[in-house]
């Protein structure tokens, strides 16, 4: 038969106990207290165990708040009279009491507080395996609305905290899923006391919170935010604690703590930026082989630090990129080349110039690495480095030419380079127009330039886009006649009528060349085939002279005041030696409007050119060329022929496109006004052919 707790209790004490007077129920306390003793020292556990249930069934869940605060200081009472006994009652004792906790009444918990903390003096180490409870508890009186049951809670936190210290029983595994579950609170309170609890428990040497900290590790880092003072103290002191552990330790979990570090580097509050990339700072030196995973990652996460608004976070996030970058990684031990590539890639669209920039060095230097590797993924950012010439700064463009250059090492990809680089520039004429030299000019001293001006050359004779291929060439033309860095051009093509490797290279030009009437001119003029040049110009139609053609003609003239021709001026010093260049000369002088500056400039220098008669005889050791005492075995009638029907495609072209345009005129001056809605039914015929859909032989569809 079960015990009956009324005939151990006198019933006078068990009506003091629920009595509205604090002192009556103490009283009543202390005379259970004194029951329990007399029936742990009999070793009646039955009674005793009746004598706990029904403080926990009449009292502490009873619904009057005075019989609810009897129960519980009775429990406790009753857990000072079972003494070294009270052990083996716990899980009967503890329930009532924590579940007072969230008892409406604040003086309820309170007494709750109070009796725990009594509870906990006794039964000490025993205490230990209910922690996860009692800690749950805790975290949610750390945040109660009453000062008082604060107060009371921030005592019992003390003790429980000593208790957990000095014992070798706490199960740090078991308690780890409810602190990560638990970090996520925003409560300030609630926070305080979680960074509390972590301090201290990692002040105990034999309870390895480091092992575990990958788990409250983006807890700590969300509080760096908090709008108090306190908190984002208390948590970076702890941060700061934990990373000077890592720093000592042999055996550190870098990867999952990695993952972390990379989502909070990219935190919009600046100190949790700024210590999220100090800890991978630190992680890039430390981590070794741990870390060639996740290496993309943290890339991903430092180079937007590297145009960061905060200098701090800037400083610390270039000299982890920098120590990144040092490191030699191979593939074979996991590093991959693709997904650094792909991040790279990514940030070329970054709106900060440092970041694109430390983007291209970061490709530059897989490219070094690992060639044979980035080739296997050139189909994935070939596309946004071609986009990437369009950049508004000049530093960024230049690094995007050496990456370029630096795959076009093999003839394949550097055939490959200048034909997509010609589609580019025929799509975007903007890019031609603003960055077309400087473009030209830096692969010219990154790949050679004459081998630069061959392939363009190559690829513009097949050209179907016969007014984009007229525009590239006296783009082209003009760089060779200007750019510093072309002059060995220059002076190979001043010998294309005495050695064989100026007669190739000026051969290899013409064809293409052959689409701008000035630039074969030009060409011509360069490497001193003046023959041929005067009879390029007596061949020019009423077709060929046009405003387009003057705006060229007057570009040749003033270039032939500079430094570039000085040559050609020194010739005409002897006019009997060089009477064709005379006569080229005059012929350019004949093409051009009298009241122009051009044709000024050029009379002006004619009229300093000794006099001569056309009608004197050549002397007959010099060439009908007049410079040279061969042409080389050059065939120049075939290839002003080549000249004469290239230009005769233009004047077709350009018939046909005016035409369009009459038909289009005279399609919408016919159309009533009522139908003028939509596009025109001819507008489709009068439309020149869309650029980027055009290709001549041999280039490739984007």
């Amino acid at each position: 038969m079960a015990a009956d707790p009324l005939t151990a209790i006198p019933a006078v004490v068990l009506r003091n106990l629920s009595d509205k007077l604090y002192e009556k129920r103490k009283n009543a306390a202390l005379e259970v207290e004194g029951i329990v003793k007399q029936l742990t020292a009999a070793g009646d556990h039955d009674k005793i165990t009746a004598v706990i249930n029904l403080l926990t069934h009449e009292y502490t869940y009873s619904p009057q708040a005075n019989h609810r605060k009897g129960g519980l200081i009775g429990l406790a009472a009753a857990t000072v009279g079972l003494s070294s006994e009270a052990a083996q009652h716990l899980e009967q004792i503890l329930p009532p009491v924590i579940n007072s906790f969230s008892d409406q009444d604040s003086r309820v918990r309170y007494y709750a507080c109070e009796a725990l903390y009594n509870i906990a003096k006794v039964v000490r180490g025993e205490f230990i395996f209910h922690f996860n409870k009692i800690f749950d508890a805790l975290c949610k009186l750390s945040a109660d609305s009453d000062p008082n049951v604060q107060s009371a809670a921030h005592l019992l936190d003390r003790l429980v905290k000593d208790i957990v210290t000095e014992s070798d029983q706490f199960s740090i595994e078991e308690f780890i899923p409810l602190l990560r579950e638990r970090m996520n609170v925003l409560n300030p309170y609630v926070r305080q006391f979680l960074v509390g609890w972590i301090t201290v428990l990692d002040s105990v040497p034999d309870i390895d919170m480091l092992g575990f900290l990958p788990d409250f590790l983006d807890g700590l880092f969300n509080m760096l935010s908090d709008s108090s003072l306190e908190i984002r103290q208390q948590a970076d002191s702890a941060l700061s604690e934990f990373l000077q552990e890592i720093k000592n330790s042999p055996s550190v979990d870098y990867g999952r703590m990695a993952e972390i570090l990379v989502q909070r580097a990219a935190a919009p509050d600046e100190f949790t930026r700024w210590t999220a990339i100090t800890w991978i700072n630190e992680f890039v030196k430390l981590g070794g082989d741990q870390l060639v995973p996740y290496y993309a990652d943290i890339l991903g996460a430092i180079l937007p630090c590297i145009a960061d608004k905060e200098e701090k976070i800037r400083v610390v996030a270039r000299e982890t990129n920098e120590e990144l970058r040092a490191i030699q990684a191979d593939p074979a031990e996991g590093f991959d080349v693709g997904a650094i590539l792909s991040i790279a890639r990514r940030q070329l669209s970054n709106e900060h110039e440092a970041t694109r920039i430390e983007s291209l060095h970061w490709i530059s230097t897989l490219l070094n690495r690992h060639r044979s590797e980035v080739l296997t993924f050139l189909n994935d950012i070939f596309d946004t480095l071609l986009k990437s010439l369009s950049d508004p700064s000049d530093q960024v463009v230049l690094l995007v030419l050496e990456v370029h250059a630096a795959i076009a090492k093999d003839q394949y990809n550097f055939a490959q380079l200048l034909v997509f680089l010609v589609h580019k520039f025929r799509t975007d004429h903007t890019l031609l127009e603003r960055r077309g030299a400087l473009i030209i000019r830096r692969l010219c001293v990154l790949l050679n330039s004459e081998r630069v001006y061959r392939e363009l050359s190559k690829i513009l004779e097949k050209e179907a886009d016969l007014d984009f291929a007229s525009t590239m060439v006296q783009a082209l033309n003009l760089i060779l006649l200007t750019s510093s860095e072309l002059s060995d051009l220059r002076d190979l093509l001043k010998l294309s009528l005495v050695n064989a490797a100026g007669k190739d290279f000026f051969l290899s030009l013409y064809s293409s060349w052959c689409h701008s009437s000035m630039a074969i001119i030009s060409l011509c003029l360069l490497a001193q085939a003046y023959q041929h040049a005067s009879a390029v110009i007596q061949s020019l139609t009423e077709e060929d002279i046009n405003v387009r053609f003057l705006v060229q003609l007057d570009k040749l003239i003033h270039l032939l005041e500079t430094p570039t021709f000085a040559y050609l001026r020194l010739q005409l010093l002897e006019p009997g030696r060089y009477i064709l260049l005379l006569k080229a000369l005059y012929g350019l002088l004949m093409l051009l409007p009298q009241q122009s500056a051009a044709f000024k400039i050029l009379r002006t220098r004619l009229k300093t050119v000794p006099s001569y008669s056309f009608n004197k005889e050549q002397p007959n050791h010099f060439s009908e060329d007049g410079s040279m005492n061969a042409e080389n075995g050059i065939n120049f009638e075939s290839w002003l022929q080549r000249f004469q029907q290239t230009q005769q495609q233009h004047h077709l072209h350009s018939k046909s496109q005016a035409l369009s345009r009459n038909i289009s005129i005279s399609a919408k001056e016919v159309q009533k006004p009522e139908e003028v809605r939509g596009p025109a039914p001819g507008a489709e015929i009068s439309r020149p052919p869309s650029r980027s859909s055009r290709k001549g032989p041999g280039q490739l569809h984007l």
